[in-house]
């Protein structure tokens, strides 16, 4: 299952497409999952399921996905809220929580599933000013705790600088000027990346 399937390009994931099999033929549904099944995704806006409680969102996936028994997923469920300081909201509906606290809610989420790489799409874009410090905390020490990789799409620049080892700028699409955080950020080469640190850092 995919929500798009593409007609042009491809995608690699640790040196395999996941368009493309053996020949050139199409990969299968399951070939696919197998994959994707090794990147996790956190989004902008958390897709925590209302309906569910903290514990139930966490465990849904676990045992549908991984195969995992019910108590192995409560078992993982629970270390992976402790990872993010909300084990004592297992119980709590996402309707109950901070934006704050939804948002790591959805990273314990991905992370359970035990991911090789870690997406994570604007995740503070939708907080108010004085939420966004507990998540990138809560981001940052995951990082530097794991070896996972994160692959981190934001505009908080000061954040992006200190944790990251190799930084990216996109325009239009396109990756315009990419190297380690000091090079981009103390020498950029482009100067659409220049007018977009000034932009930003001046504030």
């Amino acid at each position: 299952m995919m929500l798009d399937r593409p007609t042009a390009g491809d995608i690699r994931l640790f040196g395999e497409s996941i368009v493309t099999g053996p020949g050139g033929r199409p990969r299968s549904a399951r070939e696919g999952a197998r994959l994707r099944r090794r990147c996790g995704m956190v989004f902008q806006q958390f897709n925590l399921f209302p309906h569910m409680t903290v514990r139930q969102n966490l465990t849904l996936a676990l045992r549908t996905v991984l195969g995992l028994s019910a108590e192995e997923s409560e078992q993982r469920a629970l270390d992976h809220l402790r990872m993010v300081g909300l084990e004592d909201k297992r119980t709590a509906y996402p309707g109950q929580l901070s934006g704050g606290q939804q948002q790591r809610i959805a990273i314990a989420r991905t992370l359970a599933l035990r991911p090789d790489i870690l997406l994570l799409d604007e995740i503070t874009s939708s907080l108010d000013p004085e939420l966004v410090g507990e998540v990138l905390e809560v981001v940052r020490r995951i990082a530097q705790e794991t070896d996972i990789t994160f692959l981190i799409v934001t505009h908080e620049m000061r954040f992006a600088r200190q944790v990251s080892d190799r930084v990216a700028m996109f325009d239009a699409g396109r990756i315009i000027e990419e190297g380690s955080p000091e090079a981009i950020f103390t020498e950029p080469r482009c100067e659409r990346t220049k007018s977009f640190l000034r932009s930003v850092l001046d504030h």
